[in-house]
């Protein structure tokens, strides 16, 4: 595995990411979740880096990367991922997406299609709202002392009764992590959740798409898994028992249809 580096996007903040898998390979981005960093994916890249060049990446705001001050667009987000690509020297690739990352997945495979081999979208949603929720979550982060209370929220939408019942070592990392972030950073993706709205555009994307949800998220609901699914031409839908970091609380049910789809022709 390599080490996290960086490098800087266009409006001159620096973004984390990470390399691993062979060079000969063809390449598979994986963006993730927001409030959780590149090693929300931990748990796949050994499987993945079997198959896969596979390139992980912090949005600004999260992680290793800057955390600019002011709204960040989901534009920029998107944007944030063709630059890297552009760095790289990557033409076209796999993308696969979960929540926030399945936001930016939409966003390149109606932006930037040429640049998509296969796209692969869980736990997301074209549009989440009100607005008035998101402004609420911004004021919240930006005014807490730490974000305790933030952690405690996510940690709840993210996993179920079950897993957060007592210690747990698989989810301990995503709430520790949380509690390192940075408030701005993440104000920032909020404001780029809350102004996004891909419902109509989204029938423009023409790369071969999976679509996944969580039978029992709380956040990204399964209807709208079904929503991206009836609006993407021919894209194939799946519906998994669980809630929303699938490819944490189920990673072999979630692995499965995701190396499938990848690897069919």
């Amino acid at each position: 595995m390599t080490d996290t580096l960086r490098f800087t996007a266009g409006d001159g903040a620096r973004i984390a990411y990470r390399l691993d898998g062979p060079e000969d390979r063809p390449v598979l981005v994986l963006s993730n979740s927001i409030a959780t960093t590149l090693h929300m994916w931990d748990g796949q890249v050994p499987e993945l880096a079997r198959s896969f060049r596979v390139l992980r990446y912090d949005f600004r705001g999260h992680g290793g990367s800057d955390a600019p001050a002011g709204a960040y667009s989901l534009d920029r987000l998107g944007r944030d991922v063709l630059e890297l690509l552009d760095f790289l020297g990557l033409a076209r690739v796999h993308f696969l997406g979960l929540s926030l990352g399945g936001f930016v997945g939409q966003w390149l495979g109606i932006h930037a299609p040429e640049r998509i081999e296969r796209l692969i979208l869980s736990n997301t949603s074209p549009h989440l709202g009100p607005a008035s929720y998101f402004d609420e979550q911004i004021r919240n982060v930006l005014a807490a002392g730490d974000l305790s209370a933030t952690a405690d929220m996510f940690m709840r939408n993210w996993f179920p009764a079950s897993m957060l019942a007592g210690r747990n070592e698989t989810i301990e990392p995503f709430h520790a992590a949380i509690l390192a972030m940075s408030p701005q950073g993440l104000a920032g993706c909020f404001a780029a959740v809350r102004d996004a709205d891909l419902r109509r555009p989204i029938s423009l994307i023409t790369a071969p798409t999976l679509v996944i949800g969580g039978v029992d998220d709380k956040v990204t609901l399964a209807s709208h898994s079904e929503a991206i699914a009836a609006s993407i031409p021919g894209a194939e839908l799946l519906l998994l028992p669980g809630v929303h970091l699938l490819n944490v609380e189920h990673p072999a049910e979630f692995m499965e249809p995701v190396l499938g789809f990848l690897r069919s022709k």
